[in-house]
């Protein structure tokens, strides 16, 4: 299996760099982009493009680097969620958006780790830092999502999950369903100590090392049992702890910042 080598490329024009993926660059009025650590306001140890509001960052920092998320992408607005290693999908149509929490610079939904809609305008706003962000786009029906997996996410299944949900609210074929993996933990640095009790037996045979685990091999069998394509499935193939200098990490740092990954249809 080689899903190791990026795919897509990051991209710099003035605004923050942002990771993109060539499997979903080329769908006209999509806009998306998993953003570097760099090119913001927050200091030490947020800095500098840290959107997380409850890592002790300075709020108005945080606005600020929302901002800068949001105009690098044109979009009218960010829409975020609660995210809680859960498996919870929240679907974002105008009535979630008249109800959600905040304003243009960033609205929350309830408590959820899947953001699902159809809607133009709007980006769907994953936070990271080592879990992975998975875009999935219909083409055909026009459906995105964004996806917080960690681990947790792995176990619970929720890319399938996702998978189903829009089949069922939108009609999506799986088959028609293009993927972007965010940069996460790499099986490099994935070391579970305590496997046996926190990773199910299915997952155990995803070990390029001992005690190590290969994630994103996990979500790449994931999302082909929910009827992806091979095809269809690209990662970034980076690790955010070897590549701590470019993206934030939780476990090579544990107080940092948060990394926007977005994905939304511009207007026009």
């Amino acid at each position: 299996m080689n899903n190791r080598p990026a795919q897509g490329h990051c991209i710099n024009t003035g605004h923050p760099v942002r990771h993109t993926f060539k499997n979903i660059s080329r769908l006209p009025g999509l806009c998306h982009g998993v953003f570097a650590r760099h090119g913001g306001v927050s200091q030490p140890p947020y800095a500098s493009l840290n959107v997380g509001w409850s890592n002790g960052d300075q709020p108005e920092a945080v606005r600020h680097n929302l901002n800068l998320v949001r105009e690098t992408l044109r979009l009218e607005s960010l829409l975020g969620t609660f995210q809680v290693h859960g498996d919870a999908i929240q679907l974002i149509d105008a009535s979630m958006v008249a109800t959600a929490e905040g304003s243009t610079t960033l609205l929350q939904t309830p408590p959820g780790d899947a953001l699902v809609t159809r809607m133009r305008g709007i980006g769907l706003l994953i936070k990271i830092a080592d879990c992975q962000a998975v875009f999935l786009v219909d083409p055909v029906r026009e459906v995105i999502a964004n996806v917080h997996c960690g681990w947790r996410g792995n176990v619970k299944n929720i890319l399938v999950k996702v998978v189903r949900f829009m089949e069922v609210e939108f009609g999506c074929r799986p088959s028609d369903l293009l993927a972007a993996i965010s940069p996460s933990l790499g099986p490099c640095c994935a070391e579970f100590r305590n496997f046996r009790r926190e990773l199910p037996e299915a997952f155990w045979d995803f070990q390029p090392a001992p005690g190590y685990f290969d994630l994103w091999a996990i979500s790449r069998r994931q999302l082909l049992e929910a009827g992806l394509q091979p095809e269809n499935i690209e990662f970034a193939g980076r690790c955010t702890v070897c590549e701590r200098e470019h993206f934030f990490s939780y476990r090579a740092e544990k107080i940092t910042g948060r990394m926007a990954a977005v994905i939304g249809w511009n207007r026009t």
